[in-house]
């Protein structure tokens, strides 16, 4: 199995608000060239915990086979789910946490599940804005896409006002 490296970043301008993702993936080849590939995405009404993890499921979808995925990521949402079994409990409990409400994102979270199928993986969390460069450059194209978000929706209620 290769390794893949999966940075990934999410941002929201309030929450609810406009958001978006940054993710970058990072594999070496038999000829030990390094390739990477970022991807970003913006939504006009979403939260923190909904964008770090729609940055996890693009870095995961984007993959063409099996690997060996070390994710990195500031969201102790998506680290905890996988590392302190909140997921498995979810699934056990017909997607319903500790406090028997619902689990919030659950169309998300079976998202994910789908897409890490046929992978080995590891959740590692890192501190945001703590000076991680790789967390900050998928914090960068997180930003910059809720930014972008928030222009477009700005020039539209221009216009349409």
């Amino acid at each position: 199995m290769q390794d893949v490296w999966l940075y990934s970043d999410g941002s929201s301008r309030g929450n609810p608000g406009p958001g978006g993702y940054g993710t970058v993936l990072r594999f070496t080849d038999s000829k030990g060239v390094t390739h990477e590939k970022e991807y970003s995405e913006g939504f006009p009404d979403t939260t923190n915990n909904r964008m770090e993890l729609m940055g996890v499921i693009r870095g995961f979808e984007e993959l063409k086979k099996p690997c060996r995925v070390h994710v990195i990521t500031d969201s102790q949402y998506v680290v905890k789910a996988f590392n302190e079994g909140w997921l498995d409990n979810w699934v056990a409990h017909d997607w319903k946490g500790s406090d028997k409400k619902p689990v919030k994102n659950i169309e998300l979270w079976q998202r994910l599940l789908s897409a890490i199928q046929g992978h080995e993986y590891s959740f590692e969390w890192v501190k945001g804005h703590a000076g991680h460069p790789e967390n900050e450059r998928c914090d960068r194209l997180a930003t910059e896409v809720a930014d972008t978000v928030i222009e477009k929706t700005q020039v539209g209620d221009t216009i349409r006002g």
